[in-house]
C-alpha cells in the first residue's frame, strides 16, 4: 500500500469517487472490518480474537500494532505463497493493481505513473509491512515513512476500505482454503493500520508542512 506523491494527481475527488466493491469483505460506514471472530475449535477458542485484531480504520491515534505471534507467522507465510503462487513479484504486483481498480475504477484517473511502475509499488509497501509486522516499533516506523509519501493523497476511510477488501478478495482467490482465519485477520488488520496511519499523520502534518513552506517562501533572500 504506497505510493508517492508525485504518481497522482491531488486535486482527485472525495469519497464519492470511490465505487462500491461488491465483495464479502464490504467494510462499514466507519471502516469496520467486516471479518468476525473465526469458527471456535479446541486450539483457538482461548485466543480472544477480539483482542487479537484491528478491526477499524482508526484515524484518530497512530500507535503500534501488536498482533499474536499466531497472526504474524500466518500472515508471512501467507504472503510468500501468494508471491509463489503469482510466478513473480512483478505478477503479484501486476494483480494486486488490477485487483484495487476494478474494485474502484475511478481512482485510477488520480495517477500518473506507469501501471508498472504503480504496480510494483503497491508491492514493496506491503511487502515492507507485512516483513515488518512482528516488531511493532520497526512497523511503525515503516508504516510512518509510507504515510509521509503520502501527504498530498487524500487518503480516506471509504478509500482505504476500498484498497483493503480488494487486496483481501485477490488473496482469498489465489489462495482459498490457504488464505485461513488467522491470514484473514491479520491481513486486514495490517491494512486498517496503515490506511488509518496514512490518514491520521496527513491530517496532522500537511498543515504544519504548508504554514513551513510559506514562511520560507516569505523569508527575505527566498523564493
Amino acid at each position: 500500500m504506497s505510493v508517492h506523491e508525485d504518481d497522482y494527481d491531488s486535486a482527485g475527488g472525495g469519497d464519492d469517487d470511490v465505487s462500491p466493491v461488491a465483495s464479502s469483505h464490504a467494510a462499514s460506514s466507519k471502516g469496520s472490518a467486516a471479518y468476525g471472530a473465526p469458527e471456535e475449535n479446541e486450539d483457538e477458542r482461548d485466543v480472544g480474537w477480539d483482542q487479537m485484531a484491528l478491526t477499524e480504520i482508526n484515524e484518530e491515534v497512530f500507535e503500534e500494532l501488536v498482533l499474536d505471534s499466531n497472526i504474524v507467522r500466518e500472515v508471512q507465510s501467507v504472503w510468500q505463497a501468494f508471491q509463489q503462487a503469482a510466478g513473480s513479484r512483478d505478477a503479484a504486483g501486476e494483480a494486486m493493481y488490477t485487483s484495487v481498480f476494478e474494485a474502484a475504477p475511478s481512482l485510477q484517473k488520480l495517477f500518473k505513473t506507469p501501471r508498472a511502475v504503480m504496480a510494483m509499488r503497491f508491492m514493496n509497501g506491503i511487502n515492507q509491512m507485512v516483513d515488518a509486522i512482528g516488531d511493532p516499533p520497526r512497523l511503525k516506523v515503516t508504516v510512518e515513512t509510507l504515510g509521509f509519501q503520502h501527504l498530498d493523497f487524500e487518503v480516506t476511510v471509504p478509500r482505504v476500505a476500498v484498497f483493503r477488501d480488494a487486496i483481501l478478495d485477490l488473496l482469498q482467490v489465489e489462495l482459498g482454503a490457504r488464505f485461513t482465519d488467522w491470514a484473514q485477520r491479520g491481513f486486514a488488520s495490517l491494512l486498517n493500520y496503515a490506511g488509518g496511519a496514512y490518514s491520521y499523520i496527513r491530517v496532522k502534518y500537511t498543515g504544519r508542512i504548508h504554514i513551513l513552506a510559506s514562511s520560507w517562501r516569505l523569508a527575505p533572500g527566498k523564493t
